[in-house]
Parts: C-alpha cells; sequence; structure tokens
C-alpha cells in the first residue's frame, strides 16, 4: 500500500489563483491514480505547515526556502507550459 501524499498549493492569499491550481492538481492526480490530499494554503502558511507534507505547489515567489520540493505554478494561470508543469508535479508524487 502506497503512503498518502500531501500537496500544498499556496497563492499570495489562499484563495483567488490557487484555486484553479488546487482544481488542476487534484485532477491530475486522480486522473493517475495518485493517493494524494491537496490543502489550499496562504504562501505565509508553507513553512508552518511544510512538515509532513511532500510538495509545494505556488502561484507566487516563494519568500523563503522549504525542507520539501517545491514547483512554481504560474503555467496553470497563464496556460503556458501546463503540460510540463502536470509532469513535474507527477514526478515529485510518483
Amino acid at each position: 500500500m502506497n503512503t498518502k501524499k500531501k500537496v500544498l498549493v499556496a497563492c499570495g492569499t489562499g484563495i483567488a489563483t490557487s484555486t484553479v491550481v488546487v482544481e488542476r492538481v487534484e485532477r491530475l492526480i486522480k486522473e493517475n491514480g495518485i493517493n494524494a490530499e491537496v490543502e489550499q494554503i496562504k504562501i505565509s502558511e508553507a513553512k508552518g505547515k511544510q512538515e509532513g507534507a511532500d510538495l509545494i505547489v505556488s502561484t507566487t515567489m516563494l519568500p523563503t526556502t522549504y525542507n520539501i520540493p517545491t514547483i512554481i505554478a504560474t503555467g496553470y494561470i497563464s496556460g503556458i507550459n501546463a503540460e510540463q508543469l502536470d509532469e513535474k508535479i507527477l514526478s515529485e508524487l510518483r
């Protein structure tokens, strides 16, 4: 049995752009059979919430460094290189 992964999706306020990315990441992990939960947060919460998480996907520049992998997901907002983002996220979670 594979362990459940945790993905933090962060934007500046935890509301607008991260909602788009949360929906995309949830669909991505479901379509690829990955056991993961997605939590929508403010970027300011990421440092405190990284413990127990496997990946941070952010729609904004990261204000600091983290102990887990991070992916900047502005491509999901702009539509540019979204497929490459999918692959990066999947490779981190596999």
